[in-house]
């Protein structure tokens, strides 16, 4: 793969910033959540936001 161009590390240090930010509000959503299905769908958006970023970051290797 070719070396990334200084925008486009920028938008993938935007792209991993906003997943992880993403992942913090979706656990605390579920931590704070009563229903336990509601809970689960935002315990599993969240883990989904957090895999992107995983994903996301292996571009940075």
């Amino acid at each position: 793969m070719s070396q990334l161009n200084h925008i486009e590390l920028q938008n993938l240090r935007h792209l991993i910033g906003s997943h992880e930010t993403t992942y913090k509000k979706l656990s605390d959503y579920a931590n704070q959540c009563q229903d336990p299905q509601i809970k689960q769908v935002f315990q599993k958006s969240a883990q989904d936001a957090r895999n992107t970023k995983q994903q996301l970051m292996s571009f940075l290797n």
